[in-house]
């Protein structure tokens, strides 16, 4: 019978994943400032910080898009997140880009904290799903590379309970082969574009680098048969609209937002 229970688990999971994956994202919006729900219309897909916003909120959000997702770090933690206190005696470093610490994911407290967490996204607030951080932090370029196997097994104890829920990827291409049974789509930021965090300077990635991670994702998207969208950083018109031509024949979806992601971009005003 458990065999049985089994089998049942991972082909409802499969089709599942199947149906999230025939969807198609053409208008996206990522923002983590605060929004007017009823404001915001017509998007594919919405992500944003949960705790601007209560679950009558995200009703709104959900009754005029098509679908709305939590953001959630499970790579790193600000020092202005709610769970910070609860986890700063796991963490294993600092970030001082973002003012934020790196997670331990195999640490039982972090892990029963993050679980929390979603939960209180999915089941409290109502989100379709979650939009989940830092996973490059897993790959071998990462300070984390040794705590994927932990980062796997915590994407699948989520999945098996929130079946029917998005789970969208940021970044962490080079792990694609551990974590893609668990999730639904991916994001890849800094494709067409290249911000310098020292400078604060927006720019075009030079155009060897630009077609050579190109190629990598469209390679990445034919392996996986995963849905991937792209976000690219832009602070003027003549900028995005240099970005815009550049990704016109890739046939991805993109947003062209400014860095730290917290207004709505204004070529969507």
């Amino acid at each position: 019978m458990r065999l049985i229970n089994s089998i049942i688990v991972i082909i409802v999971l499969a089709m599942t994943q199947q149906a999230l994956t025939q969807q198609s994202y053409e208008k996206i919006l990522f923002c983590y400032g605060d929004l007017y729900p009823e404001k915001t219309t017509g998007y594919d897909l919405v992500v944003l910080e949960p705790i601007h916003f209560s679950a009558q909120d995200v009703t709104v959000f959900k009754n005029n898009n098509k679908k709305v997702l939590a953001y959630i770090s499970l790579g790193e933690v600000n020092e202005a997140a709610r769970h910070y206190e609860a986890l700063k005696g796991f963490t294993l470093g600092k970030n001082d880009i973002w003012n934020s610490h790196v997670l331990d994911i195999a640490n039982q407290e972090t892990r029963a904290a993050l679980h929390t967490l979603i939960a209180a996204h999915i089941e409290g607030k109502g989100f379709d799903g979650i939009f989940i951080d830092n996973i490059d932090n897993y790959t071998q370029w990462g300070p984390t590379p040794k705590k994927l196997a932990a980062l796997v097994e915590f994407l699948s104890e989520v999945k098996l309970r929130f079946r029917e829920s998005v789970i969208l990827q940021n970044a962490g291409l080079l792990i694609m082969q551990d974590t893609a049974p668990y999730i639904d789509a991916v994001a890849v930021e800094s494709v067409a574009t290249d911000y310098n965090f020292s400078t604060n300077h927006y720019r075009l990635r030079a155009k060897k680098d630009f077609k050579s991670r190109l190629d990598n994702v469209l390679t990445v998207k034919k392996q996986y048969q995963k849905p991937i969208l792209l976000i690219e950083y832009a602070n003027s018109k003549k900028l995005t609209k240099e970005v815009t031509k550049r990704l016109a024949g890739c046939k991805l979806p993109f947003v062209v937002a400014q860095i730290d992601l917290q207004t709505v971009p204004k070529s969507y005003e």
